[in-house]
């Protein structure tokens, strides 16, 4: 049994959302839930509380939830990540494919200085394009990322894969 097995006993699973053939796995579920959103909260911040993290980035949006409360357990500054054009300051964008085509992300250039160590948070993580796109953002204004986290990971669609040289926590896995 993994460690979030029971908590995805609140997750709703709504079968062909957004289209056919797909499983949607919502998470609004276990965020209203007060007891499993603090026990989500509370079981990734145990993973990362010894890891001296600087900084935590989260990706636009659902990533702020969870990125949010992390940074203020894990005593750490908020970055988030966002879409372009949604940043006021000088960014750095980072391109990446998408099912259908393609798409970006952007990060203010001062967001993290050089040797920050950095935790990447979103809630899930599918095929792992906008996980490395993130990744590379990071490491390209000269943060170190120690990990990225996600509440759920979508095993069979391999995103993990796509963070190498990154450790990866999940925290529900399907």
């Amino acid at each position: 049994m993994t460690a979030g097995a029971d908590l995805k006993a609140t997750i709703r699973e709504i079968p062909d959302f957004p289209k056919k053939g797909i499983l949607f796995y919502d998470i609004t579920t276990l965020l209203k839930d007060p007891n499993a959103f603090r026990s989500a909260i509370e079981r990734m911040q145990q993973q990362f509380e010894n890891a001296e993290i600087d900084k935590v980035v989260g990706i636009d949006a659902r990533g702020f939830i969870f990125g949010a409360c992390l940074a203020l357990h894990l005593k750490a500054g908020f970055i988030p990540i966002r879409k372009p054009g949604k940043l006021p300051a000088d960014v750095y964008e980072a391109t990446y494919s998408l099912e259908y085509g393609r798409n970006a992300l952007a990060i203010h250039k001062d967001a993290i200085l050089p040797g920050e160590k950095t935790l990447i948070v979103d809630d899930l993580l599918a095929t792992g394009g906008t996980a490395a796109a993130s990744v590379d953002l990071v490491r390209q204004i000269g943060g170190e990322v120690v990990s990225a986290a996600f509440l759920v990971e979508l095993m069979d669609l391999k995103g993990r894969d796509k963070l190498k040289g990154c450790e990866v926590f999940s925290l529900i896995k399907y």
